[in-house]
């Protein structure tokens, strides 16, 4: 039987009138301290996210997923792409007021977080 590990998880949404609190699940963030593990996947629907908002600024949604996609990876993303894993995480996941932003942070046990990541993508976003 394969070890569970414990590893914490966000939605990625897209919130394209903050004041109105409707959101499109665009992604999902998953991070496992004992794997080392820190990843982001993310499908936007365009088609979809238009239903919001006929003048939304599909591009600048795109640029900051890229930017989300990143970060996660530890690829780029200036000062905050450098931090460690739990770091990183924490930043993404923090509370803010854009139109790119996380659901509270949830647990869970996993054997391969790699596949936990893309069963929570099918579940959640597609």
């Amino acid at each position: 039987m394969q070890e569970k590990h414990l590893f914490e998880y966000a939605v990625i949404r897209v919130v394209p009138r903050v004041e109105r609190e409707e959101f499109l699940n665009v992604g999902v963030i998953l991070y496992c301290k004992d794997k080392k593990f820190l990843q982001s996947k993310c499908y936007l629907d365009e088609e979809r996210l238009t239903t919001f908002s006929k003048d939304i600024d599909v591009d600048g949604i795109r640029e900051g997923l890229r930017a989300f996609g990143q970060i996660s990876a530890g690829k780029e993303g200036g000062p905050i792409g450098k931090l460690d894993n739990a770091s990183r995480f924490r930043w993404l996941t923090a509370t803010r007021s854009t139109m790119v932003q996380t659901s509270k942070v949830h647990p869970g046990f996993t054997s391969d977080p790699e596949k936990t990541l893309e069963r929570l993508l099918g579940e959640l976003v597609l």
